[in-house]
């Protein structure tokens, strides 16, 4: 086979037979070794099982101050070694719809990362608390409890968290007996303070249920009259 030679020719050197052959032999093997090699996964990768058509799931509603449009999150499961000793349930894959187009393009990339993570098998118990250290830069806001959450990815995170202990993959976090007793007389004094509170302003100066707190004397005390707001503690009235 003729070779055209591009550049000016400083030296050379006769390739004996017997070491052409050898880097033959050598390319040979190496090309044979490539194609015998096989793919070593970490872990087993889960599929669906033949002939399943359908999978059991939940789904979990998200409602946040936010937005005026719920999310709402569904995550199928399978179930391994069924009918076993070892039979366990696994997340298997995961849907987040919601009316609210903003959040399209990272819904779509967060479901189809969590579901490969899903199908990849392992420990996934991960993914929940990676997500709830999630913190939104704009600020949080309060689930109804009372409950804080930093950003709507870590509502998410909360709710594969509650699955994946429904399913037995996660232990809930139980308080032991002193912590349940303290947090029980806490809220019992809470409970007591918001009835001594009540109760004083119910039996204060008697003013009406429907009046308003005046901006002057503090004094919870304005009603309407005459189409005007005026204090009945101080007579301060926006009207003049």
């Amino acid at each position: 086979m003729a070779i055209k030679i591009q550049n000016k020719i400083v030296g050379y050197e006769v390739v004996k037979e017997a070491e052409e052959a050898a880097l033959r032999e050598k390319a040979e093997a190496e090309k044979e070794e490539r194609k015998s090699a096989t793919i070593i996964r970490m872990t087993e990768a889960i599929e669906r099982p033949e002939g399943m058509e359908s999978l059991e799931g939940s789904t979990y509603k998200i409602k946040t101050p936010l937005d005026d449009h719920a999310m709402y999150v569904t995550i199928n499961d399978i179930v391994l070694n069924a009918g076993t000793e070892h039979e366990q349930r696994r997340p298997f894959e995961i849907f987040i719809n919601s009316k609210n187009m903003d959040h399209f393009q990272w819904i779509v990339a967060l479901t189809r990362l969590m579901s490969a993570v899903f199908r990849k098998g392992g420990d996934v118990t991960f993914l929940a608390e990676e997500l709830q250290a999630v913190f939104d830069p704009r600020g949080g806001y309060f689930k109804p409890g009372g409950k804080f959450m930093p950003s709507i990815i870590a509502d998410i995170g909360a709710v594969i968290e509650h699955h994946l202990q429904k399913i037995g993959l996660m232990e809930k976090e139980e308080l032991s007996e002193q912590q349940q007793l303290i947090l029980d007389q806490k809220r019992a004094q809470a409970e007591n303070a918001a009835q001594k509170k009540t109760a004083d302003l119910e039996n204060d100066t008697g003013y009406p249920a429907s009046a308003t707190l005046c901006n002057k004397c503090n004094t919870k005390a304005v009603v309407i009259m005459d189409n005007c707001a005026t204090c009945l503690s101080c007579g301060y009235s926006k009207c003049g």
